[in-house]
């Protein structure tokens, strides 16, 4: 019997880790997608940088269809405090679908720009859509960015991505953005709020320390 217990209790211990690294390797893949954005020759104005509050890196969001045509990926979302550093990463979900004669499957690096921490935050009281409940539109970044840009900087959100198959381009503004809990958990080692991981009440890790960095690099 205690032999079965402690076969058990490593079992656990074994899940737990690997749900773990699961959560690290996705900063590292955030910080990845944030590093190859900087090197991009169209970059985020440095305009919207100045404003920015908050910000939704999403490695690999899948965006596939066939006449009906869906998008789903897994993120961090971290805000900006009123010194300038970053929060922990808070990890999100984005689902969204949309009609149309669509084929094919497209990964996407996906940035959303948010210019007010409080925008971000209503993420932490349910489901948050993305056109709804603030405005967004696509900002230029990469060699087939679009040229729309909105220079007077009125809108909440800002979405810039990197595309890598071969479906043809990508609507955000109507998807819906929900807190990730069970990565959450996996990663702070307990089930925690969002508003605590934004106010600073976990320890950072040594990949959440390296994303933080280049954020500051690259919002300075």
């Amino acid at each position: 019997m205690k032999i079965s217990m402690l076969l058990l209790t490593l079992s656990i211990i074994c899940l737990q880790v690997k749900s773990q690294e699961k959560e690290s390797d996705k900063i590292m893949a955030a910080n990845k997608v944030l590093v190859e954005f900087s090197n991009m020759k169209e970059k985020i104005p440095q305009k919207l940088f100045n404003v920015t509050e908050g910000i939704i890196i999403v490695p690999k969001l899948i965006n596939a269809g066939f006449v009906i045509a869906g998008k789903r990926g897994k993120g961090i979302a971290m805000i900006k405090n009123a010194d300038g550093t970053w929060s922990n990463p808070v990890f999100v979900t984005i689902t969204g679908g949309s009609l149309g004669f669509q084929a094919g499957v497209q990964s996407i690096d996906l940035v959303l720009i948010f210019k007010s921490r409080q925008t971000l935050e209503k993420i932490g009281n349910g489901s948050f859509t993305l056109g709804g409940d603030a405005s967004v539109t696509a900002g230029p970044v990469g060699r087939n960015s679009s040229a729309s840009t909105d220079y007077k900087m009125e809108a909440e959100v800002y979405s810039y991505s990197k595309s890598k198959g071969l479906f043809a381009g990508i609507s955000i503004s109507g998807s819906a953005l929900d807190i990730d809990e069970k990565a959450n958990t996996a990663f702070y080692g307990e089930q925690v709020d969002a508003k605590a991981i934004f106010d600073g009440n976990k320890k950072s890790s040594a990949e959440t320390v390296a994303l933080k960095q280049t954020l500051s690099n690259l919002f300075k």
